[in-house]
């Protein structure tokens, strides 16, 4: 435990889940908020690092507020923005067709990009909670077609208080099954471009960071780039599904409460 709490020490930047992490549905989660007030108090920098790519940080800062939290938007970044970054760095001035929100759309545009149903140079899945069968259809023709395929994230089901929705990965498996092809290049977590693109946000050293989540294949999976990882268990994932993961986490608890416990801990 000694080893464990100087790993928990030497965290400069916390990144957090949001859905089953900090709330589940429009629940705030027990110990979220000391939690944030402990950060604080330390002087800690923290992120919010979500795959959801169906929101905005602007809409998610507007549900902290709701929480009576202040959060700015600038600490949440979103697979959705994630991706923005990496087409910029490798599809420049490209026309886009996505299957997405309307956030995400706008999320695209503030970024430069033309969004396009006509000849667009990159296909691009998004969480799309607005999803039509016509869009599905648009994505397998463009995919068949070879044009580059880009998924913002994996996740494949979203908490709620009431269970779990469909998320994107259920959509890929879908093409995948349509198409016999999946995305060339997934962004969120756990993969390197949103690990890439953490360190630009951030300023810190990836192995500086410690991902506290509730998925083991998305959230603990960002241990194999040396970032720290703390699994809670008030998510997706419950305590027996461990014994048959690949994925360890440096640290398991029932919730963000008991990693407040933890870090006073560690500091003393």
């Amino acid at each position: 435990m000694i080893d464990q709490l100087q790993k928990l020490r030497q965290v400069r930047c916390f990144l957090m889940d949001l859905d089953g992490t900090i709330y589940l549905g429009d629940r705030l989660l027990p110990g979220a908020r000391d939690w944030l007030d402990l950060l604080d108090e330390n002087g800690i920098a923290y992120y919010f690092l979500t795959n959801n790519s169906s929101r905005s940080r602007v809409e998610y800062a507007d549900k902290f507020t709701r929480f009576g939290l202040q959060v700015p938007e600038e600490r949440i970044f979103t697979s959705g923005e994630a991706t923005a970054i990496y087409l910029e760095d490798h599809f420049t001035d490209a026309a886009l067709y996505v299957v997405g929100t309307p956030a995400l759309m706008a999320e695209f545009g503030r970024h430069g990009f033309t969004l396009t149903e006509s000849a667009p140079d990159v296909a691009v899945l998004g969480f799309d909670t607005t999803l039509t069968y016509e869009k599905l259809w648009k994505l397998c023709d463009l995919v068949v077609a070879g044009k580059p395929y880009i998924a913002t994230h994996p996740d494949i089901n979203c908490p709620t208080e009431t269970g779990f929705k469909p998320d994107i990965g259920a959509m890929i498996e879908l093409v995948a099954t349509s198409t016999g092809r999946r995305p060339d290049v997934i962004v969120g977590k756990p993969y390197q471009p949103v690990v890439d693109a953490l360190a630009q946000k951030t300023g810190f050293p990836v192995d500086a960071h410690c991902m506290v989540g509730d998925r083991l294949y998305t959230d603990i999976a960002l241990g194999r780039w040396g970032i720290t990882t703390a699994l809670v268990l008030s998510g997706e994932t419950k305590a027996a599904d461990l014994a048959g993961s690949e994925f360890t986490p440096d640290f398991v608890v029932a919730n963000i409460a008991e990693m407040v416990a933890l870090l006073r801990k560690a500091r003393g």
